[in-house]
């Protein structure tokens, strides 16, 4: 009998299809104990860090390469080509998983009907990412409610970076569904993973498109899987909380599902707008805190907008808040020294 030959590329994409996000490696005792510290680290509030500001000057970034021109240059420096090495390897790996599982699933269809498995391959390629740029985030909050399975509902988190989706895999381990641009579908793998899971792609200048998104989206949550979305509707140019965008509720108010908050912190220190990869490491930078479940019932979308918003910003960096935001934080620590 004839013995099946793989390739060492194939071999090792197929495994990353069972590897547990939680499980890598057969770990030690030690490795254990710092996987636990990493899931239950103090929130930012909690060791008083919200101060803190990563954010590099120009001089420090020290670009080597810009491509393109103002306002829309991108720039890459020394640690954004290690970055750039780290998925030139990792991308390829990641392409290829997808498209095994995506040939199981024609084979048998009920084999992953939710693309949970499919999805994984992303989850698992953005911890190994960050692992290998050395940007694994510290997470707080209510992870243990993730980790046993939130339910239908919708997840909101602020946008201050590209970072933010694979940073956000590391803790949304469940199946899940983006609420995305459509021209996202044009970025190389990401938009494989995106359209290969069927996540849901809107066209905000379409008015059919919106319809057909939240039609298909309250299908999700009516079939048990949560959605993930970005109430600002666009990534912030600075980093700080922007308005949210009229709407983005909609699916939860209808379905009655709770939303939950989730606050990114540094994402746009170590990941910039102007750059085309990260320019720092994040480890002891990038920060997840999970907070409580917000109920629907009975409540406004203005309502929830405020609740949202209250949370997000009860556990991001200083350098993150509005102007106003800021401004009001300081009159009020000026008050209170000045009543000691």
């Amino acid at each position: 009998m004839k013995q099946m030959r793989i390739s060492p590329i194939a071999a090792f994409a197929t495994a990353l299809l069972v590897w547990q996000a939680d499980a890598f490696v057969t770990q030690s005792p030690s490795e254990q104990r710092f996987q636990r510290h990493q899931l239950s680290v103090a929130s930012l509030s909690e060791m008083g860090e919200q101060d803190k500001s990563y954010v590099l000057s120009q001089e420090e970034v020290n670009p080597l390469i810009t491509l393109g021109n103002a306002p829309k240059e991108k720039i890459i420096n020394g640690f954004g080509l290690r970055a750039l090495a780290v998925s030139l390897v990792t991308g390829p790996i990641w392409m290829l998983a997808m498209f095994l599982v995506e040939q199981a699933s024609k084979v048998n269809p009920e084999w992953d009907p939710n693309h949970a498995i499919f999805d994984g391959t992303g989850k698992v390629w953005a911890k190994v990412w960050l692992g290998l740029t050395d940007s694994t985030p510290t997470i707080s909050g209510e992870v243990q409610a993730l980790k046993e399975g939130q339910g239908p509902c919708l997840y909101v988190a602020n946008h201050a970076s590209w970072l933010d989706i694979p940073v956000l895999c590391t803790v949304l381990d469940p199946v899940f569904k983006f609420i995305a641009k459509n021209e996202l579908e044009k970025v190389p793998c990401i938009g494989q993973q995106l359209a290969g899971g069927d996540h849901i792609l809107i066209d905000r200048d379409d008015r059919r498109s919106q319809f057909r998104c939240f039609k298909k989206g309250v299908s999700w949550l009516k079939n048990g899987v949560p959605l993930m979305a970005f109430p600002e509707g666009m990534r912030s140019p600075d980093g700080k909380l922007m308005n949210f965008k009229g709407g983005v509720f909609s699916m939860a108010t209808k379905t009655q599902v709770p939303i939950v908050p989730i606050s990114v912190g540094h994402t746009h220190a170590v990941m910039p707008g102007n750059a085309l990869f990260p320019v720092q490491a994040g480890r002891g930078k990038l920060h997840i805190h999970v907070h409580k479940p917000i109920t629907t019932t009975g409540k406004s979308e203005e309502e929830l907008g405020e609740e949202v918003r209250a949370a997000l910003l009860s556990e991001m960096p200083f350098d993150q808040h509005p102007e106003e935001t800021t401004m009001s934080a300081k009159q009020v620590e000026e008050k209170e020294l000045a009543t000691v």
